[in-house]
């Protein structure tokens, strides 16, 4: 049986994630789609959802939910992981804590970010341990952030066939081609996940970086990102165009003064968008994905994920953009480390594909810096090293200060407390 199974699919996204798999039911023949979450509410209304997108359009695809985890995982094919642990509360604290510190409070990135990867390791860690025992050979991909973290973690510590994806780069793909009027321009592009930067954009031939840069284009900002913008300096200084979530990097003091001023975190704008979505989702007469999930920052995340197993189980060779070992294509990089990259993806997984235009300085260093961040923080993760945690956060651009690091290291902990046993265990 052709099984996927959602891990997380109490998700408002996991509508999305159906629409994908209906459309494409010529090529990706699903026979069963597990969907499994930890939160019976949501569960039952965006599970009932899809079943009601599912019988509206084939009536042969059984949607099943669950709230036992091995039971999702048992003789799947594909496991789609988009898990949040601590939910939205959580990411709060990551958002509103950090800038009592001086500190931006970011999901994916900076210390709000390092403790969504510290809470979220050993989660994904258990799932992949649990998939070596109820289904070896399916494919994981996971789309929970931090997705490039996540994939370190997992690729250098387990057996799991898996790769780590983003919409970002998809965005910034679209946006470049739309630019120059060629939606065949090829692009390239380096870096990690949420620090990346397009370092070529060619059509009919001609490379069009140059160009665009001196105009001062930076790409369209998606929405969960506070309106803001590259001038054309910072453009023509770092060598290309940048990751919407450079923002916090290169202009970090403006961030920072945003989040201290605003009345509401993100977090807890998207739980008034996700309510909203619930509502809509409960009635009975709703069989699609309606438009408010566009709202939502992280939308087309879901249509990746099923474009993405299309092409390994078709075996197509399709080029996307996943979080993958690098192989060497980053000669900057160790061959083991995970680099944001473009892959031909087939039946044995992602094959990186080479890179002409390969960074500036500026991107080189960046990466390896915060690349040494990320081995560090997946370290504390796994372990519950206090050392390596702060290590890690003295590294990173966006922290830095150590006392800084450490009282809001301290304050985090705490508060996130029940999602870290790792620490406490380490601590005794």
């Amino acid at each position: 049986m052709f099984k996927v199974a959602v891990i997380g699919a109490g998700s408002t996204y996991t509508p999305e994630l159906v629409d994908g798999i209906l459309r494409r039911r010529e090529i990706l023949p699903v026979e069963e789609l597990v969907l499994m979450d930890i939160d019976e509410r949501k569960l039952r209304i965006v599970g009932a959802l899809a079943q009601r997108m599912a019988a509206h359009v084939d009536e042969k695809l059984r949607v099943r939910l669950t709230m036992d985890l091995d039971d999702a995982l048992d003789k799947a094919t594909f496991v789609m992981a988009q898990i949040r642990v601590g939910k939205l509360p959580a990411r709060h604290l990551d958002e509103s804590i950090p800038p009592t510190f001086g500190l931006i409070g970011q999901e994916t990135t900076g210390i709000g970010g390092f403790f969504k990867g510290l809470r979220t390791i050993p989660v994904m860690m258990d799932i992949a341990g649990r998939m070596a025992a109820r289904c070896p050979d399916a494919w994981l991909i996971n789309f929970s952030n931090p997705s490039g973290m996540i994939a370190e973690a997992l690729l250098r510590h387990t057996s799991v066939r898996m790769m780590g994806l983003c919409n970002v780069p998809i965005n910034m793909s679209a946006s470049a081609r739309k630019a120059v009027g060629d939606e065949n321009a090829q692009i390239e592009s380096v870096g990690l996940n949420h620090l990346s930067w397009i370092t070529s954009v060619k059509s009919h031939g001609k490379e069009c970086l140059g160009d665009l840069l001196d105009q001062g284009y930076a790409g369209e900002k998606p929405a969960n990102i506070p309106k803001s913008n590259f001038d054309r300096e910072c453009l023509l200084a770092c060598g290309g165009i940048p990751n919407s979530y450079l923002l916090y990097y290169y202009d970090r003091q403006e961030r920072l003064r945003h989040q201290q001023e605003q009345e509401k975190t993100r977090a807890q704008v998207c739980m008034e968008i996700e309510e909203e979505l619930l509502k809509l989702y409960a009635d009975e007469g709703l069989y699609e994905k309606p438009a408010l999930l566009d709202k939502r920052g992280g939308h087309l995340y879901s249509e990746a994920a099923v474009s993405l197993a299309e092409a390994i189980y078709n075996d197509t060779g399709a080029c996307h953009v996943v979080n993958v070992q690098n192989g060497g294509v980053l000669p900057y990089l160790e061959k083991e480390e995970v680099a944001e990259i473009a892959c031909a993806i087939g039946k044995n997984g992602a094959t990186p594909l080479p890179v002409q235009a390969q960074g500036t300085r500026h991107m080189v260093a960046l990466i390896r810096t915060v690349k040494a961040y990320e081995r560090l923080a997946v370290e504390a993760a796994l372990t519950g090293s206090r050392e390596a945690a702060l290590a890690a956060l003295m590294i990173h651009p966006l922290v830095g200060d150590y006392p800084r690091a450490r009282d809001c290291f301290d304050a985090l902990l705490k508060a996130h407390a029940q999602y870290l046993p790792q620490f406490a265990e380490a601590g005794k």
